[in-house]
């Protein structure tokens, strides 16, 4: 009786639920991992991201290799058809049970049901594991068993459970079989040709040497420096994170061990909050579907009349709207297929509030080109800076990027590196510089006031809210 492994978006042999059961079975185990172009681009994954993945999972097959675990290679086109192939497989390979760790996003969720139904009828078992949050999805729920729609209650509900549950890593496992040959996909799937340039090193040890290295030499000026877009001052692990390299009870537990090293907690305790922001966001995915189905947390909001995207829209994706910390940081999500975090929240805002164009546009956009994209994070940081989701602060709160530029990059060095058009302007001229002066040829003039745009987004909100109130 063989047991079937279905990695997805867990490319790790340590920390690995779903592995760590096949394994136990003390049967033969073999793995698979479906290739499915058709729905990445439903999903708008970027070149990037598709490159990341599968230079992981070659990786992956030969991890699994040295543990006597064939990986093979399954070419589909949709979820629906990933089902059918899969069937087929398990079949043909005398498969008794199959194991994987879930997704939460409608389409993975629907996906799940349908294989196991499937599955069921040819007498195949499937178990599924919870195995993407540091805390299991679903166990962090107020004293009336409800979900948390707020970070700031969850993240305390969250930390009382990590202290009392003290959760622990899932081993290795050990070899199963003599080592087997790995396998490998080496096709680039059409439409995702030419990702940017590598950001980080490939392989499961890699993520672990890069989480290392910010542990012991970053972490403890995280709070002061995670704000700073010119600074290495995070920790870059978001692809690892993003595609299952990295597992978030790992990081914390990485985390809680340096804390108990002594040093700059405060860092390392606001890092952790990052894990903690993670798990809640996956808790939203899973507990109000509509987010992963183009739909708003806070249902009135739909109603808000966005703009027609045209200029503006192709301005603000290349880089071009004249707000130069805006520019430098869609540079270089385009150059890279990563950006920084404090210029997601600048550029996301700066669209969604500033030129008023729909959230969901800008969320398309940033898949399409991150290699660390990430549904449940993506999803939830475009709601929080369009006050469509999460966030308990009010509609008006609407970021200057001037002002966040000025703050966060005070000497232009992050605006310099990526906007060399406005290179040659002083540390208070290039944060604004249609204020004073001749704007230096080649570099565009605002497309849009700060001051008036805000405004007009607010009177937009607070229509809203009285429409509401009235009942129109």
């Amino acid at each position: 009786m063989t047991q079937l492994i279905w990695f997805r978006n867990d490319l790790r042999v340590a920390d690995n639920a779903a592995l760590t059961a096949a394994c136990k079975q003390q049967q033969p185990v073999r793995a698979c991992f479906i290739v499915t172009p058709e729905q990445w681009r439903e999903h708008d994954w970027s070149p990037a991201r598709v490159r990341f993945v599968l230079d992981h999972a070659n990786a992956l097959s030969k991890e699994l290799a040295k543990l006597g675990i064939p990986l093979s290679f399954i070419t589909a086109t949709t979820f629906a058809d990933s089902t059918e192939k899969l069937k087929e497989f398990c079949r043909r390979e005398s498969i008794r049970h199959v194991h994987f760790n879930e997704e939460y996003g409608v389409n993975e969720r629907r996906r799940d049901k349908a294989l196991k139904q499937a599955l069921g009828s040819t007498g195949t078992g499937v178990n599924k594991y919870r195995d993407q949050t540091a805390a299991p999805v679903g166990s962090i729920l107020t004293q009336q068993e409800e979900p948390y729609s707020v970070f700031t209650p969850f993240s305390r509900r969250w930390r009382s459970w990590i202290d009392a549950a003290q959760p622990t890593l899932f081993a290795i496992p050990e070899p199963v079989g003599d080592v087997v040959e790995a396998s490998s996909y080496d096709e680039t799937p059409e439409g995702f040709e030419s990702p940017p340039s590598r950001l980080v090193e490939t392989g499961e040890d890699a993520a672990h040497r890069q989480l290392e290295h910010f542990l012991d030499s970053r972490a403890g000026d995280y709070k002061n420096l995670r704000d700073l877009p010119a600074v290495d001052g995070t920790s870059v692990l978001s692809p690892y994170l993003a595609n299952g390299v990295l597992s978030g009870r790992q990081c914390l537990i990485a985390a809680r061990q340096h804390q108990g090293m002594g040093g700059n907690q405060e860092g390392l305790a606001t890092w952790t909050n990052e894990i903690a922001w993670r798990d809640f966001y996956i808790n939203i995915l899973y507990h109000y579907p509509r987010v992963s189905m183009h739909r708003a947390f806070k249902p009135e909001t739909e109603a808000l009349q966005w703009n027609t995207p045209g200029e503006n829209f192709e301005a603000w994706k290349t880089g071009n709207t004249g707000i130069p910390i805006v520019d430098a940081a869609m540079r270089q999500l385009n150059q890279t297929g990563w950006m920084h975090n404090r210029p997601r929240m600048i550029t996301a805002m700066f669209l969604t509030k500033n030129l008023f164009i729909d959230w969901r546009l800008g969320e398309a956009y940033f898949m399409s080109k991150l290699v660390d994209g990430f549904l449940a994070s993506n999803n939830g940081g475009w709601q929080w800076s369009a006050s469509t989701g999460t966030d308990s602060a009010p509609y008006f709160r609407v970021f200057n990027p001037a002002t966040q530029s000025e703050r966060f990059d005070p000497k232009g060095e992050f605006i310099r590196k990526y906007v060399p058009e406005i290179a040659k302007l002083d540390n208070k001229r290039i944060h604004q510089p249609w204020i004073s002066g001749v704007i230096p040829e080649g570099y565009p003039r605002p497309i849009v006031d700060l001051k008036e745009s805000r405004k007009e987004a607010i009177a937009k909100f607070q229509a809203l809210k009285k429409s509401g109130e009235t009942g129109g």
